[in-house]
């Protein structure tokens, strides 16, 4: 009886002192808007964290000194001293033309956070300024953890890879709101102009359980720009060597000190028919897209309150094939091959955020977001239509437990989905069906606030045809020493495979498609469930007096279901079947990151994957995937001049190793490939002139080399005959491409 009484008076006592040993604040911008990512630090010290998305803080007291430093992006940074425990709030102002020189080389264009349970970076706008990053999925050129590749030779789409697997085990976010999935998994990330994009948080490895229980090898979070904060206006304009043309344009309104609006137009089209390797096809598709955001933003920080709504539209057309394809007269025919996919999306969303006044730590959130995904297409003799009605909601609610080294999200979500889905191929069926799920979720989140945190996640959820399931995942981190953070990782998935919507490339070749499955609730397959287990370290460090850092790290992905996408069990056919047996997908990547001297930075990375597959004809490595890559990323800027003159370098050279190619052994002999791709490297570049604040233009290139791969198209000579194949693409098929752009805004 006496041992407990003492140890509960020593559990009071610790959870008092625990309490005094913190100070929690919130950063706000001159209109009280809250700042996300805002850095927080005491002076000479590697005691720091990152404001959450209330602007809120909590750090630990320094024995060492009472100077907090405040620094954001744009802002003045601000070092105030601290006296007591009172909670702050800490309002920053935002720099001018020749602050703005100061704050912006301080920080880099990438952030890999120190502080944080999950391996999470982040990607500000001077990293997608570096390339010319018309849209999301083009903006990862110049980051190592994530592999971009063309889907096949006809579309022109590019495809995202983490961790060795492709986008749909990927849960692919917009500020948090589940975005590309479903219907819109082939080209949903080209319809994100990379204007309208503020940031992008790459997570590795199983994400948190908010955000639901599709994600398996990672999660992108895109976020877009926030009204409050916006430019009254802003235009860029883009034109390449493809003919392919550019436009975007924002509107920024303020209503009053609390209402804000930004109108956000894209225009894109490419007018020209190149056929670079003279094999009768284009070599990317024309077409064009109109894409409208009205974004809406009302803050009220003296009373806790953050809501934003968006409205959006947007219509994409492309026509893809023989250059001789006429759509009016050869359109299911066998005059000439050719394809057209028609796309419109309707999107409305909402997300609202209130923090307890009085308990600033304390919060609650409600998500909500309607999405029409129609999708009219078809690939020679083929065709894919697919109309998908999207309902997704989420509430949430955020408090601690007894101090703040003990927080907890909980919630609640609700996913809808209604699709008309038709395929004619070598058969004709309407997959039309309703997905809905509802779940439950409960995170904690303890941090010592100092070297050791562990986020651990369970959700459980009742979906009509996966049934009822259970996902864990855990998050740790441990800081072993100054600058230096070891995380590890470990969470389950579980996702529907929507077979016809993620493999829209095979459907430009002849190949017959077959279901072996038929007893299961999704294409007569089950779902898809998987673990992934990660470990990372990174640890930063001087070099001659310079910044550098290292970054390791390790994952694997087990399937214990997958629906298998088998190419290889006859090159005239694509089979469809439940794993038996064993797929992992193995991925190690070490970066060694410096900064040469004052402006000049270098980013290398070696990445080594090992993903195999059970398939019918035996284990097999993955085809179309390199085993071993390089990158490297080397910048450089000059000093900016008193009316903010400056010029801005960027190069990027990606190696791939050579890659297994789907077996073609069974082909007549002029329509066989090698058993491997050969190995190449791409060089991309781009030069910025700014000629002011409010004034820049940039020239660039990609694949200078002038790489192209050989027989990019299977039998493009008889596109209506049994071996034809577009899908088999290892490498660039348009060559080098050089572009030309501006960049003005009036602040």
């Amino acid at each position: 009886m006496y041992k407990k009484l003492i140890y509960l008076l020593v559990l009071i006592t610790s959870v008092a002192q625990a309490q005094n040993e913190v100070i929690k604040g919130k950063i706000v911008d001159e209109n009280n808007v809250t700042l996300l990512g805002a850095n927080v630090y005491w002076l000479n010290t590697n005691i720091g964290v990152v404001t959450n998305e209330n602007g809120e803080f909590t750090i630990k007291k320094s024995q060492e000194t009472t100077s907090l430093v405040v620094s954001y992006i744009g802002f003045n940074t601000r070092k105030i001293e601290v006296i007591d425990d009172t909670f702050l709030t800490i309002k920053l102002k935002a720099v001018e033309e020749l602050s703005t020189v100061t704050v912006s080389k301080t920080l880099k264009s990438t952030e890999h956070s120190l502080f944080k349970a999950t391996n999470v970076q982040t990607m500000g706008q001077k990293e997608l300024l570096k390339a010319a990053c018309c849209n999301i999925s083009e903006s990862f050129s110049t980051n190592p953890s994530i592999d971009v590749n063309y889907s096949d030779a006809v579309t022109g789409n590019k495809q995202i890879k983490m961790l060795g697997l492709t986008s749909p085990y990927i849960l692919i976010a917009e500020e948090n709101i589940p975005s590309v999935r479903g219907a819109s998994q082939a080209y949903g990330l080209s319809f994100v102009p990379g204007t309208w994009v503020e940031s992008i948080q790459i997570t590795k490895g199983a994400g948190s359980v908010i955000n639901g229980y599709e994600s398996i090898s990672g999660q992108i979070n895109y976020e877009i720009l926030k009204p409050a904060n916006d430019d009254p206006f802003f235009v860029n304009a883009y034109a390449d060597a493809s003919q392919r043309y550019e436009l975007n344009t924002h509107f920024n309104t303020k209503y009053s000190d609390k209402l804000s609006s930004t109108l956000f137009l894209h225009g894109n089209t490419r007018l020209g028919k190149n056929d670079n390797n003279a094999d009768g096809f284009l070599d990317n598709p024309v077409g064009k897209q109109i894409n409208i955001l009205n974004r809406w933003q009302y803050t009220d920080a003296e009373n806790g309150i953050v809501s934003f709504l968006n409205l959006r539209y947007m219509n994409d057309d492309k026509q893809a094939g023989q250059v001789a394809f006429n759509p009016d007269t050869d359109k299911f025919t066998t005059n000439a091959w050719g394809s057209e996919i028609n796309t419109e999306k309707f999107e409305i969303s909402n997300k609202t955020g209130y923090v307890f006044p009085d308990m600033p730590y304390q919060s609650i959130g409600f998500q909500n977001s309607f999405q029409s995904h129609n999708q009219e297409s078809y690939f020679g003799l083929n065709q894919y239509d697919i109309d998908q009605k999207s309902l997704y909601s989420n509430l949430l609610f955020s408090s601690i437990i007894t101090n703040t080294k003990n927080k907890f999200t909980t919630g609640i979500n609700f996913t809808y989905d209604k699709y008309k889905e038709f395929v004619a191929v070598n058969f004709s069926k309407d997959f039309s069906r309703i997905d809905n799920s509802v779940g439950a979720f409960f995170e904690y989140d303890y941090d010592n606030l100092d070297n050791f945190q562990i986020v651990a996640g369970i959700r459980v959820d009742n979906h009509n045809r996966l049934g009822t399931f259970v996902t864990p995942r855990v998050h740790v981190r441990y800081n072993p020493w100054k600058d230096a953070v070891l995380r590890t990782s470990i969470g389950r998935g579980k996702r529907a495979a929507n077979l016809f919507a993620e493999n829209q490339q095979l459907f430009a070749s002849s190949r017959s498609f077959s279901i072996l499955n038929t007893d299961g609730t999704l294409y007569g397959l089950n779902p898809e469930i998987a673990w992934n287990y990660g470990v990372s370290f990174i640890q930063n460090f001087k070099v001659f007096g310079k910044d550098a850092d290292v970054v390791l790290d390790y994952y694997r992905t087990d399937f214990q279901n997958q629906a298998v996408v088998d190419v290889d069990f006859s090159p005239q056919q694509v089979v469809f079947y439940n794993l038996e047996g064993k797929s992992v997908a193995n991925s190690f990547q070490a970066e060694f990151n410096i900064e040469l001297k004052k402006h000049l930075n270098l980013k290398t990375a070696y990445k080594y994957y090992d993903v195999n597959t059970d398939y019918l004809v035996g284990n097999l490595q993955k085809a179309l995937q390199a085993k071993n890559r390089f990158f490297a990323n080397l910048s450089f800027e000059t000093h900016i001049l008193d009316k903010g003159q400056q010029w801005k370098f960027d190069t990027t050279y990606n190696w791939l190793g050579k890659q297994r190619l789907p077996n073609t052994a069974s082909n007549l002999p002029e329509y066989r490939l090698n058993e491997f791709g050969e190995a190449f490297g791409v060089v991309n570049a781009q030069v910025t002139r700014t000629f002011s604040s409010t004034f820049e233009m940039y020239v660039g290139g990609e694949n200078m080399g002038n790489y192209k791969q050989n027989n990019a198209i299977v039998g493009a000579n008889d596109p209506f005959g049994a071996y034809f194949d577009s899908s088999m693409i290892y490498g660039p098929t348009f060559g080098s491409m050089y572009y030309v752009g501006l960049r003005f805004k009036i602040k």
